[in-house]
């Protein structure tokens, strides 16, 4: 799936193939598709690193036996219900600690782009794959490495470092697209432009739910109930139903705006903003193009000037102060330094 195909719409009455009509009839029977047993997968399949990296977490937990560091890993697979009764490897069993998952599962891939102005505009990207249980650790340091950056601030003396986002906050989206993610569909992708970073992962919410009770407490209702039961017994998860919750305070007390969730394509998008003032924002909100253009000028540079925002708008003194001073009035703005040529304008705080 190209970048671009997650803007273009379904038909609306499109007949279910593929993916989609598994999906239905796995629905139809109750059975999750993590459940599906892989017909050929052994354990040669299976990473025995993965195993052990898993089981160790789970004991620093207590959420695991001490007797799983002795016990053969056909013996623990089972105990985890990731084997059926007839021996054979579920989906979710490859999914967690496969070698490579995407040998039989063509869509456990996490796809990273960065982006200019526009969707179109994709600068460069990289492809994460492997078991889905390293994965959020891979996906944090790849955008760390190179897609985020760190501002410097300090706090008396000490340096600060932090990332445009909260760490904790990033995690936790990450985590739950990969859990809650549908399987029989496609990769998850993570786009990050300049002002905004967005996740969108494959699976629609559960019926009955809307996005409005996804904000709120809510009970747990995992896509891949057995795939969830892991992450919790390895420390990733504390517990479920909480991640959203999660995800906003943390936003909230990063000083940046609460992360947008909405139901695009069959699918879940949150978007995380640097804040809230972006073009779309300043347009909703009935501010002029001209009024728009010099606000994100000062986004961008930090201050202006009346003969600066003359220039930017090719207009004169008398339009240009008017403009400033309903922009002073509705309080985007504020006015800094002395009276006259010395006045600059920059942005409130949110």
């Amino acid at each position: 799936m190209e970048w671009n195909e997650l803007t273009l719409k379904q038909p609306a009455k499109e007949a279910l193939k593929g993916a989609a009509l598994i999906q239905m009839l796995f629905k139809k029977i109750g059975v999750s598709w993590e459940l599906k047993p892989v017909p050929g997968a052994s354990l040669q399949d299976i990473d025995e690193q993965a195993v052990q990296s898993f089981v160790k977490k789970a004991l620093r937990k207590r959420r695991i036996s001490e007797e799983a560091v002795q016990t053969d890993m056909l013996t623990l697979l089972k105990n985890l219900e990731l084997v059926n009764e007839n021996g054979e490897l579920l989906l979710a069993a490859l999914l967690l600690f496969g070698k490579k998952p995407t040998k039989y599962v063509t869509s456990a891939a996490f796809k990273i782009g960065r982006f200019g102005k526009s969707h179109s505009d994709l600068r460069f990207q990289d492809i994460i794959e492997g078991n889905i249980l390293e994965m959020a650790d891979k996906v944090m340091e790849v955008l760390d490495r190179l897609y985020l950056v760190r501002p410097i601030s300090y706090q008396g003396l000490q340096r600060i470092e932090a990332l445009e986002y909260p760490e904790r906050a990033l995690r936790e989206a990450i985590l739950n697209a990969i859990i809650h993610k549908d399987y029989s569909d496609t990769a998850i992708f993570l786009s990050v432009y300049d002002d905004r970073l967005m996740i969108w992962n494959p699976g629609k919410l559960p019926d009955c739910w809307t996005i409005e009770k996804l904000r709120n407490k809510h009970e747990s209702k995992p896509r891949n109930a057995l795939i969830a039961k892991i992450f919790f017994m390895a420390g990733y998860i504390e517990s479920w139903g909480r991640g959203i919750g999660i995800i906003i305070d943390s936003c909230k007390e990063y000083g940046i705006p609460e992360p947008i969730l909405a139901e695009e394509m069959d699918g879940i998008r949150v978007t995380f903003l640097k804040d809230i003032y972006t073009e779309e924002y300043f347009t909703n909100l009935g501010l002029t193009q001209r009024q728009i253009q010099a606000l994100l000028y000062i986004k961008y540079n930090g201050r202006i000037t009346n003969a600066l925002y003359q220039k930017i708008n090719i207009i004169s003194d008398r339009t240009a102060l008017r403009d400033l001073q309903e922009l002073l009035h509705k309080g985007f703005i504020e006015r800094i330094g002395t009276v006259g040529k010395g006045t600059n304008y920059i942005l409130r705080k949110q």
